[in-house]
């Protein structure tokens, strides 16, 4: 059967078109999945009614039939009707007509809107050339044609500056990659195999749910749970020290030297897999070395965990086959965030896990599942000028827009917003709402609603959302991609992230064929090995994985590490030539605990700023009546012991300070964070904080140590009563 890379498993039989229920009742159900940035990819089921002059979505449900989701959807997207048919929806183009930031604009019509945005980027183009002219998305929808789509055709023919979009997942395919050659990991689902599972910076019960069920049938077979956490999260307390069970709580951003210290132990003891490490490995010897004075003992000073359970994790690790070794996003913002996955990487290989179905580390099948997209074909770089335009980092758009990073020279005079809202989302917020409030910036945003950001924006144009538009969806957390049928046609005026830059390459007299391609072009081009109508009619295709269920299973012969020695490279000759070190190092982010003496001195409490909301999903929903306002209000979570010591109760409203800003908020004193560790969630927009600064007002910029992501938890903070 033709399909997704080849050779792929349909979930059903197709007999005529599946997709939409065809029926006399003016009902009729319409199949898609969840679009955003969230591990479980849910499929699901939209009831529409014909009985109208236009077709309106009555009903959204998880798809029971989804086979990774299987009908059940999370509180934020239960009520996505509500969210497609609010009131507050951007339904028309606007223009701004108070002060940047008021949020004040009046209704013009897409011609108007069109012909100023067109105008305003010929001007800046004319003048400043095209690199003045910015891109700016991320993963707001994460489908394909919305994510990628016609958007980087139009600004690579325009000769426009380069997004380094590495917010979350580019610095753990850095950090893997050093290690493995590839970002392939276990596919999660095969931990039902595993005896032994640590969940290592993850909060699976709430942030990967539909996971959990594979995690509880494991332990039900006997599999014991770890889980590795700075926070005593919702998956913490599903730990059962009775049968086995650990919680272990670290310092943020201390981890790699646990996992120092459980390699010495582990070639301390000669619990290593020898043959294993002799036929696919290189460097053993280095990091033999390198972690030879990584005793417990040494660890448990920085990590503050004692030496005997440090001793008892590499035990357990090294001896529990098949064990697995399970993680997210939360540990790449840290300064050593790719570090941190490069070392965790090392001790599958140094314990053989890989021979093992439900062994070996775990992360994201983006490696299985976007294999099959031809992005070039989809992107079109080939339209670029050359030399190619300079790229500019999105973690660091506050100084692209103030005239840091480089851009003093060569600033950014245009910016063009879409599945993103960097005002909440990217860090140090402050220096970004300054970059936005500039004169000579002018900022459109496509958006389905007034965001924090788009109420900086000279033009706000109305956007779709998934239950409007056709699209596929590639999860990174599971392996079925899955077709999303528009269920509606675009209410209002609004228009799919794809459309929007077909109608700016006409209004801006653009002639090149590849920006007015239709959606299903871009479909074809994107993934020539797929069958687009099977797809359609399955609903869903899984992509292809090791049929044994081991990803690395067999390593020698046709199927070597994708490293430059094609093996395991526990020493790396291209981290020494980036300047980095060969082998696994614990460098300590200069603002934490054991940086910098004099910041800690000043702001002595480590900040985190946690996505444990159950009905917003970083900065979406937190603004629709039925979900931010369920979540209660913004706060600052701190023990009992740094409240008291700073005359603090519970309820008592505090500021939360540091150089970069503040942030007012109710304590919240709780058991769930170690002394010197305090928690402000993320998530809330501007209008939910009492002084109108949001928690990454707080949150570090620096970049990590590679890969381009950023240091959000190594934030230090003082807390003091308002």
């Amino acid at each position: 059967m033709a399909g997704i890379g080849g050779s792929v498993t349909c979930a059903r039989p197709y007999s005529g078109r599946m997709s939409i229920d065809e029926s006399p009742s003016p009902l009729r159900t319409v199949h898609g999945a969840c679009h955003h940035d969230c591990p479980d990819t849910c499929g699901w089921t939209v009831t529409v009614d014909d009985s109208g002059p236009l077709p309106v979505a009555v009903k959204l449900r998880g798809d029971a039939d989804h086979p990774f989701s299987q009908g059940e959807l999370c509180p934020k997207v239960n009520r996505f009707i509500d969210r497609a048919h609010s009131p507050d929806r951007v339904l028309h183009p606007m223009r701004r007509v108070g002060p940047k930031g008021a949020g004040e604009f009046e209704r013009i019509s897409w011609d108007d809107a069109l012909a100023e945005i067109a105008s305003r980027l010929h001007d800046v183009i004319d003048t400043h050339g095209p690199e003045a002219l910015l891109p700016y998305s991320d993963a707001g929808n994460q489908s394909l044609l919305s994510m990628f789509g016609s958007g980087g055709r139009f600004f690579h023919h325009l000769g426009a500056s380069q997004l380094e979009r590495a917010l979350c997942g580019v610095t753990v395919g850095a950090g893997v990659s050093m290690t493995n050659g590839s970002g392939a990991s276990l596919e999660a689902t095969e931990m039902v195999h595993s005896k032994l599972i640590v969940l290592w910076g993850t909060n699976t019960r709430l942030t990967n749910r539909h996971l959990w069920p594979t995690i509880e049938a494991a332990r039900a077979d006997g599999a014991r749970l770890i889980v590795i956490d700075p926070i005593r999260t919702l998956t913490a307390e599903a730990v059962d020290v009775d049968a086995g069970d650990r919680f272990i709580q670290p310092l943020p951003g201390t981890d790699i030297a646990m996992m120092l210290a459980m390699m010495h132990v582990i070639i301390r003891d000669g619990v290593t897999d020898h043959e294993w490490i002799a036929e696919h490995t290189v460097g053993f010897d280095e990091l033999r070395v390198a972690v030879a004075d990584w005793t417990p003992e040494r660890a448990a000073e920085v990590c503050g965990v004692e030496a005997s359970v440090v001793e008892a994790l590499a035990v357990d690790v090294a001896t529990t086959r098949p064990t697995a070794l399970r993680t997210l996003i939360g540990p790449e913002h840290h300064t050593n965030g790719a570090m941190f996955f490069r070392t965790l990487a090392c001790i599958p290989a140094l314990t053989g896990a890989w021979r093992d179905r439900g062994g070996g580390y775990s992360r994201s099948v983006g490696h299985w599942t976007e294999s099959q997209i031809d992005m070039d074909a989809l992107a079109r770089p080939d339209l670029m000028p050359s030399p190619a335009p300079r790229t500019l980092n999105m973690s660091r758009i506050g100084e692209v827009l103030t005239g840091g990073d480089g851009t003093a020279e060569q600033p950014v005079h245009a910016m063009i917003v879409w599945n993103a809202n960097p005002l909440v989302t990217v860090p140090n917020a402050e220096l970004t709402r300054r970059g936005l409030e500039r004169d000579d910036l002018f900022t459109v945003v496509h958006e389905q609603f007034v965001t924090d950001t788009a109420r900086y924006a000279d033009i706000v144009l109305p956007a779709t959302t998934q239950i409007e538009a056709d699209d596929i969806v590639f999860p990174w957390g599971h392996l079925w991609v899955t077709y999303n049928e528009a269920a509606i046609l675009p209410m209002g005026e609004s228009v799919s992230n794809t459309e929007l830059f077909r109608r700016l390459a006409t209004a801006m007299g653009l002639d090149e064929p590849a920006l007015h391609a239709d959606d299903e072009a871009l479909m074809r081009d994107a993934l020539p090995t797929v069958d687009l109508a099977e797809l359609r009619a399955a609903k869903w295709l899984r992509a292809p994985y090791p049929a044994d269920g081991r990803p690395f299973g067999d390593p020698g012969g046709d199927t070597p590490f994708p490293t430059p020695s094609g093996r395991v490279e526990l020493a790396s000759d291209a981290l020494e030539q980036m300047g980095q070190p060969r082998v696994p190092t614990f460098v300590a982010p200069a603002e934490g605990p054991h940086g910098d003496a004099a910041t800690l001195a000043e702001f002595p409490l480590q900040l985190l700023t946690p996505k444990q909301h159950s009905r917003f999903l970083n900065s979406s929903y937190a603004q629709l009546p039925k979900h931010g306002p369920a979540e209660g209000s913004p706060f600052v979570e701190m023990c009992a012991a740094d409240a008291d010591s700073r005359s603090l109760a519970d309820g008592d409203l505090a500021v939360v300070v540091n150089a970069r800003s503040t942030v007012e908020a109710e304590v919240r004193v709780s058991e769930r964070l170690r002394p010197g560790v305090v928690a402000v969630p993320f998530g809330w927009w501007m209008a939910h904080h009492r002084d109108g600064h949001v928690a990454n007002s707080l949150t570090n910029d620096s970049l990590t140590d590679w890969g381009g992501g950023v240091a959000y938890s190594d934030t230090l903070v003082q807390v003091r009563r308002a």
